[in-house]
């Protein structure tokens, strides 16, 4: 760092510092040209004069009121003012005592509002042209009146311009941090809602699985030394479920890989095409699910698809979970007008027959998959026993509306 930028953070740090040095300047230049006279026998000819005493004083008290310019700039301004209007009035030769003045409306303008300062700037300068031309000693067309109003009115333009300046540049600073922490915002929102469609992903893979896992797996110990061919068929089960498990794992965490990595697996996201696979393996570990579909013809956008698959699978997953051995699901599938309803039915009498009551993260899940797509879930026990859970997805997503009607949904 220079020794100008030292001395430059120096100086904001210490305001009133910066304060007394300008104080100090102005007070030499109020001194040198007191001494200075501009008017000779021959016209303009620079000479050397002697200040009247009373200029001095005033000069010195200007100078003093300079220094606490930045704390009360009205105040300073009204003391410079009369200071300057004493010394234009009373003093001949005349003092530059209103340099001071000047400096201090700058100030006002710079750290006050633009009515403020056209208030203050129109009163200095009246008063002090007025009392200038009027009551001094010199006439009133003299250079010396007529400066008076110019400097006057530049030290307010000036300080309204720096006024600006600095709203402006703080405007765009302020306007930059705004629209930075929107990024920031955004950016989390996304990440926490990336966070969450992964957590609804992941425990609807391993929720299915782990179940049919841990319902075969039993069949397989209960059996395995009177019928070790069922058991062996129960292992089977438990190995085509765990492989399926870790295919769609894989897929899933494949969605987190970096550009670098290897490619994650291109295979579609499953959809109601795939119902009747789903439905199998239920059966395949024990549980009675009968089907009955009324959407035949109707292609699903692969959101809504992805969805309806992955309700019916949570629905039946907490059947076979929570409803009892011998309890009985039913599944339905229904095109209604520009929606499609998924109904789950079952008539499980077992303790833990509500899924609610579970504690898990199931219905939690289906319910934010149907209203990001703007649909409608209803969940609760049925009447007489059992569990219902219908949901009500749209056909046409908001994205696929967006295409035309030639392309593919």
């Amino acid at each position: 760092m220079s020794t100008l930028d030292r001395a430059r953070r120096h100086l904001k740090a210490h305001p009133l510092t910066l304060d007394a040095a300008i104080a100090a300047g102005v007070l030499v230049c109020m001194v040198a040209g007191s001494f200075v006279d501009p008017h000779g026998e021959h016209g303009v000819s620079w000479g050397v004069r002697t200040p009247d005493p009373l200029s001095l004083v005033l000069i010195a008290f200007a100078s003093v009121a300079l220094v606490f310019r930045r704390r009360a700039p009205m105040t300073v301004l009204a003391l410079t003012g009369t200071f300057s209007l004493v010394e234009a009035v009373t003093s001949d030769p005349r003092a530059p005592v209103a340099m001071s003045a000047v400096i201090a409306l700058y100030t006002v303008a710079a750290t006050t509002d633009r009515s403020t300062t056209w208030r203050a700037g129109l009163l200095t300068m009246t008063v002090l042209t007025g009392a200038s031309m009027l009551a001094g000693p010199l006439p009133w067309y003299a250079q010396e009146n007529l400066a008076i109003f110019a400097w006057t009115g530049i030290g307010a333009t000036a300080g309204d311009a720096v006024r600006s300046r600095r709203a402006f540049i703080h405007a765009i600073r302020e306007r930059a941090e705004r629209a930075e922490r929107t990024r920031e915002e955004e950016a989390r929102r996304r990440v926490a809602e990336e966070r969450l469609r992964i957590a609804r992903d992941l425990h609807d893979v391993v929720a299915h699985h782990i179940a049919l896992v841990n319902v075969q797996a039993g069949v397989a110990a209960h059996v395995m030394d009177k019928r070790p061919d069922q058991a062996k068929e129960a292992l089977a089960h438990v190995r085509e479920a765990s492989r399926s498990a870790l295919n769609e794992l894989r897929a899933t965490v494949g969605l987190l890989r970096q550009s670098g990595d290897p490619e994650a697996p291109t295979e579609p996201a499953p959809g109601l095409d795939r119902l009747d696979e789903l439905v199998g393996t239920f059966r395949s570990a024990g549980l009675r699910v009968e089907v009955a579909r009324a959407d035949h013809g109707t292609t699903l956008p692969a959101a809504v698809g992805l969805a309806a698959y992955r309700i019916v699978q949570e629905a039946l997953t907490n059947v076979q979970k929570h409803a009892g051995t011998e309890a009985k699901a039913e599944v339905s599938v229904v095109r209604v007008g520009p929606d499609i309803e998924i109904t789950v039915l079952d008539d499980g009498k077992g303790e833990d027959g509500d899924p609610q009551t579970g504690g898990g993260h199931g219905l939690l899940g289906m319910r934010e998959r149907v209203t990001a797509l703007r649909g409608t879930l209803t969940t609760g026990p049925r009447y007489g026993g059992g569990f219902r859970v219908h949901a009500i997805l749209p056909v046409k997503t908001r994205t696929a509306v967006t295409q035309s009607p030639g392309d593919p949904v």
